[in-house]
């Protein structure tokens, strides 16, 4: 008698095909609807079907935050997230954070500070630090160490990181003042 495992492995049967989900996404304000299996991550459409390959894919298991995106203005790491639990979302991954050809200002200042090395990371860094200055919560650079704790940097740019942070906090608050 034929083991069940066996048997599994040498059916000629084709495997029962799993149901796609339709879901939709305003990704980097254009709206997208894709079928996905209900396994997919939204880094992996994001990749994979969007195309979008600024959103990196470090350790796939949420602990490093190279895959940090917005959803709805809110950084959540996207190799954690089904994309079926974003549907209706909006997404912004690094590649819509600039307006056409100008920099978003966080982006302006990781270049200005020197807050990269060899920028696998960098993506990520950005996204989180829009999440960050959105959320209003960090106003040290302590703060600003530990709410950005999740976004590992192997070359050691950390401080340079901060220091853009905090640029673009001080020019954040400066606007909202009216000062200059």
């Amino acid at each position: 008698m034929k083991s069940p495992a066996k048997t599994a492995l040498t059916s000629k049967e084709p495997a029962p095909s799993v149901e796609k989900c339709k879901i939709t996404l305003k990704v980097n304000g254009v709206l997208q609807r894709i079928e996905v299996a209900p396994w997919t991550t939204l880094l992996d459409v994001l990749r994979d079907r969007l195309n979008l390959t600024g959103t990196k894919k470090g350790c796939d298991h949420g602990q490093c935050g190279a895959c940090t995106v917005l959803v709805n203005g809110e950084r959540i790491v996207s190799c954690l997230t089904l994309a079926v639990m974003q549907d209706g979302a909006e997404v912004t991954t690094i590649e819509g954070l600039a307006a056409g050809e100008e920099l978003h200002p966080l982006q302006a200042a990781f270049i200005e500070h020197d807050a990269f090395q060899c920028g696998y990371c960098t993506p990520g860094q950005i996204c989180s630090a829009a999440g960050l200055i959105n959320e209003g919560r960090a106003k040290s650079p302590g703060d600003i160490r530990e709410l950005m704790s999740g976004n590992l940097c192997r070359c050691g740019a950390y401080q340079n990181i901060v220091a853009a942070v905090q640029e673009v906090m001080r020019t954040k608050d400066n606007d909202e003042r009216g000062e200059p």
